[in-house]
Formats: C-alpha cells, sequence, structure tokens
C-alpha cells in the first residue's frame, strides 16, 4: 500500500452516517403485515421518522395483521388511553385440529373428524359474549413468577394459567364454509381471540384453532386512519401524511380548554380551578388544552383540574 492511496482506502471504508435523531411527537397507525413482529413495526416507524423515542400501545402477534398503533415521542404519555379502548377483529377459525398455541404457528395437539354447521355455531354464540370468564392461552405475554408464559411453554415447562374475567362485546359470523367459520368481535382489554377459537372448538365438540386474524380498530382508531409500510419508507414526505397529533389518542375522554394561566398551572404540575357554568365538577379522565394545543391529561376533582401528564409540545 503507498502513502498516496491510503487516505482513499480510509475514505471508502468509512461507515455511513446515521441520520440525526429528531424530536417527532404524534401517533402512526400501522397497518402491519403478516410476518412482523411488534417490536420490529415500531423500529420501522422509528426509522422513517428519525424519532427519538417511540413504543406500541398493544402488541400484535407476528401472525396477525391490522392495527397497530405506535406513540412517537410525547404520544407515549398517551399510551394507556389506547391501550385500554375497546378492541375489533376478524379472525377465521379452522375446524378439526386444535394447537399448542391455539393458532398456525403451534405444533397439533389433537384432531377431530366432526364439523360444525352454522346454526350450531350461532346457537353458542351468545355464550362467549358479554362477561365471560376466559383462561389465556399457555402460548401468551403473561407473566408467571417473572417470567412470560410463552418463554416457558417454549422450554417445554408446564404453564398454569388461571381463568379470568374478560368483556366480548359482540361476536357474530361473517361467513362458513364446513371447515372454517370466519368472525368478527369487539372486546375489551385482555381478551384473547385465539382462547375465543379454542374454546368454541371445545365446546362444539370438534376443536378449533386460529387460522387467520386482523385487527380492525384500536380504541379511537380503525382502518381508516391506518397507513402501510410501503407508504412509510416511499419517503419523508409521505411518512409525515401518516403522522397523527398526540391528543388523536384522547377523543374518547372530554376535553376542557384553559385559558393562559390556567394552562400555565398545569405546566407546574398544579391543579386548576374550572371556570365557567358549563364547568365540570367530578370527571375520572379528561385532557385539557389551551390555544388547540394539548396541555395535560388528568381528572376533575371538586371543579378543579388535576394533572397526571403534562405534556411539552
Amino acid at each position: 500500500m503507498t502513502a498516496e492511496n491510503a487516505p482513499e482506502i480510509a475514505q471508502d471504508a468509512a461507515p455511513a452516517q446515521r441520520p440525526k435523531k429528531r424530536d417527532v411527537h404524534g401517533w402512526v397507525i400501522l397497518d402491519k403485515p403478516i410476518g412482523m413482529t411488534s417490536t420490529h413495526a415500531v423500529s420501522v416507524v422509528k426509522r422513517a421518522f428519525s424519532a427519538k423515542k417511540a413504543g406500541h400501545a398493544g402488541t400484535l402477534d407476528p401472525l396477525a395483521s391490522g392495527l397497530l398503533p405506535i406513540a412517537l415521542g410525547e404520544a407515549t404519555k398517551t399510551v394507556p388511553f389506547v391501550m385500554d379502548g375497546r378492541k375489533a377483529y376478524q379472525f377465521t377459525v379452522a375446524w378439526g385440529t386444535q394447537t399448542n398455541t391455539d393458532d398456525t404457528e403451534g405444533s397439533v395437539i389433537a384432531t377431530s373428524d366432526k364439523r360444525p354447521d352454522e346454526a350450531a355455531i350461532a346457537a353458542l354464540l351468545p355464550r362467549f359474549t358479554g362477561t365471560i370468564m376466559q383462561t389465556p392461552p399457555k402460548f401468551s405475554a403473561i407473566k408467571i413468577a417473572g417470567e412470560r408464559a410463552y418463554d416457558l411453554a417454549r422450554d417445554g415447562e408446564e404453564v398454569e394459567l388461571e381463568a379470568r374475567p374478560v368483556e366480548i362485546d359482540a361476536l357474530h359470523i361473517v361467513s362458513h364454509d364446513g371447515a372454517t367459520t370466519t368472525f368478527e368481535a369487539e372486546c375489551g382489554k385482555g381478551t384473547y381471540v385465539r382462547a375465543i377459537a379454542r374454546d368454541l372448538g371445545l365446546a362444539l365438540g370438534c376443536l378449533g384453532h386460529v387460522a387467520h386474524l386482523r385487527r380492525t380498530r384500536v380504541g379511537p382508531f380503525t382502518v381508516a386512519d391506518a397507513a402501510s409500510v410501503e407508504t412509510l419508507r416511499e419517503s419523508p414526505e409521505s411518512a409525515l401524511t401518516a403522522l397523527q397529533p398526540v391528543k388523536a389518542a384522547l377523543t374518547l375522554i372530554p376535553e376542557i380548554v384553559l385559558h393562559r394561566d390556567a394552562a400555565a398551572r398545569l405546566k407546574r404540575g398544579q391543579s386548576a380551578l374550572l371556570r365557567g357554568a358549563g364547568a365540570p365538577i367530578e370527571l375520572e379522565a379528561a385532557y385539557a388544552t389551551c390555544a388547540g394545543t394539548l396541555v395535560s391529561t388528568g381528572s376533575v376533582q371538586n371543579g378543579e383540574f388535576v394533572p397526571h401528564r403534562v405534556f411539552n409540545l
């Protein structure tokens, strides 16, 4: 190697400079494709915006597609409001086979030659609506003595999960062809669609597992809000069209509009008296804005807005 070409080689070997991370605040409602983990989806969105901070509002299994709300920056403070919201799914149950994961990813543990007719399925659905007791799948993210259930199950350990109450607002048949049935469900936090499929199959005496799963609503967000991975990767300008404001996560709770003095108190972590004839006296959850800008989430107690989380927007 000569002295003349040494600098050129060193320059070529230098790694490409990474884009500088930015403060980006808002929500991206990703239409997650099948095969992508929720963690990978967050990294895709974070990279598209060169964002410093990001997190998702509720894991979606790799084999499932559909809505995965991803919070950027200050929007991460509103994640609980989305995670606690109602969810909607469309899913297909394949009859005649039970797997250890209750979906197509697992190993077959039992089979049946029986196939249910549509009338028998429909007659059973009232038992699976309202508040019911549901045992989560053994392959789930629930923690047992600090360990994820799916990690224990993959290691071959016996996993015993207790039944717990869940709320299923609606469950109805979309289509039925004998071998499979497609359903739509609306449910609350903590409900496992895979467990619905498993328990339907057991109750019908034919066994079953989820063959296809798509999430169509999470809290205030629907498929109309969704953006594809391709849109995010197309260009920075294209990605920006998918960014929703931080307060988009809060549309299901009341908004309190404050003047500047009251907003300044919230910014300092102090409560603010709500004035006016129509001011609420008690609210379990609400959010405060000033001149259209989100200031705080909190509650109203004895006519005062009490801040819980304050935003720097």
